[in-house]
């Protein structure tokens, strides 16, 4: 019931709510993976001053990661102070070097951010874009590349 309503709930005017919230870990373990209002109004802030002009220049985008409840994060292995716990940051899917490189600069030039990192998992070759936001004036606009075994 709880997810349904979530799929109601729009963040932006191309993001939901249940873009988020939702996590094969999260079922997998019966957790409400359910956020705060506060995590909630964060998430629409990094809808509107990331997400969106992401969207608006690469078109669709796939949210492989939103908030976390803190159950979540360690069963994932987020980090202990994960911006994902506070619906501050979200990971998307990259479908290639190329468009994840033009993601990474664009987003770098354009945007206002506190993180921005481009990781890759080689044993794997899957790829995101990990973006983060906090409220006007505390942005970090920290960037970085990491690979992954």
């Amino acid at each position: 019931m709880e997810q349904k309503k979530n799929e109601e709930v729009w963040l932006s005017e191309h993001f939901r709510l249940s873009e988020f919230t939702r996590s094969g870990m999260a079922i997998r373990l019966r957790l409400a993976n359910e956020p705060s209002a506060e995590a909630v109004e964060n998430l629409r802030q990094l809808c509107e001053h990331v997400l969106e002009p992401l969207r608006r220049r690469f078109g669709v985008l796939r949210v492989t990661s939103g908030y976390r409840c803190e159950r979540l994060n360690q069963a994932v292995g987020g980090a202990r102070n994960s911006r994902h716990l506070t619906g501050n940051a979200a990971d998307l899917h990259v479908s290639s070097s190329e468009v994840g490189e033009k993601m990474y600069r664009f987003a770098q030039e354009h945007l206002d951010f506190d993180e921005l990192l481009y990781e890759h998992r080689r044993s794997t070759g899957t790829r995101w874009l990990h973006v983060s936001y906090m409220s006007a004036g505390r942005n970090r606009r920290r960037t970085g590349r990491i690979i992954l075994r």
